[in-house]
């Protein structure tokens, strides 16, 4: 089966119609999907998705992005991760995008999550934008290559995925690498070693060709690993059984949650 490694089930444009986008999953042969949390407040919907259907799972965190909201201790995060469809500490990591005065809030809040995945025992899920060089930084220094994780949607070059891979971390794809001028994207996609390579759909955004511009949904994942396959001269099967076995290597807690 496929896995979608990264999505929002419980944003609006996915859960008002979840029984089609479940179904759509299934036709598609994506067996398991992770709902990423972003902030605590929407914690309780992320969790009533994975707790109604088994092949959601689930995440804890606070997106890098948000403002005007709770702040997690470690402590929480961790008493939080015990949740028993929760496999992974995230949304977590560094935008300077939309913060391009590149706050030390932000900063304290990833060093936060990571010192709650240590503790927790669980894999961190990071997101990077425009903030490479302080992201590995923080990395470095909180220990991060002791929990472990993955670097989500992945659009950095590839010197900053090797630095990633460095430090133990999975590299993974969305539906970006499916856009031809996404040349950075595509090269990655071509070098991260196979062992290390998850893919996913970050639906309800950043849908891949041919729905470029509609509503992303996890089914949609089987276009990320058509393309990625057809970039490293696989098969589809091959990439999706390599796929899949790193996912639950990077989860473990995450392979006796979902039919398999």
């Amino acid at each position: 089966m496929l896995v979608d490694s990264h999505c929002h089930l419980d944003f609006p444009k996915l859960s008002g119609h979840i029984e089609q986008v479940l179904e759509s999953m299934h036709e598609n042969g994506v067996g398991c999907a992770v709902c990423i949390g972003v902030t605590l407040e929407d914690l309780p919907r992320v969790l009533m998705l994975a707790e109604a259907w088994p092949t959601i799972l689930a995440s804890v965190g606070v997106h890098p992005e948000s403002t005007g909201v709770r702040e997690p201790t470690p402590d929480e995060l961790v008493e939080l991760a015990r949740h028993p469809r929760i496999i992974a500490i995230g949304e977590t990591g560094l935008d300077y995008y939309w913060h391009k005065d590149a706050p030390e809030w932000q900063r304290e809040r990833f060093s936060t999550h990571i010192r709650a995945a240590r503790a927790a025992g669980k894999p961190l899920v990071i997101h990077t934008r425009e903030a490479a060089a302080d992201t590995l930084r923080v990395m470095r220094e909180e220990e991060a290559g002791e929990a472990g994780g993955v670097m989500h949607c992945f659009t950095e070059t590839w010197p900053v995925a090797e630095a990633a891979l460095d430090q133990g971390f999975y590299i993974s794809l969305s539906g970006i690498v499916t856009f031809k001028n996404a040349l950075t994207v595509r090269e990655v996609a071509g070098r991260v070693p196979l062992d290390r390579l998850l893919v996913e759909t970050d639906s309800p955004y950043l849908a891949p060709v041919p729905y470029r511009g509609k509503t992303n949904q996890p089914a949609y994942v089987k276009h990320v690993a058509e393309e990625i396959a057809r970039l490293r001269g696989l098969s589809y099967q091959d990439l999706v059984d390599a796929t899949t076995r790193n996912f639950f290597r990077l989860f473990p807690d995450a392979r006796t949650k979902v039919p398999q």
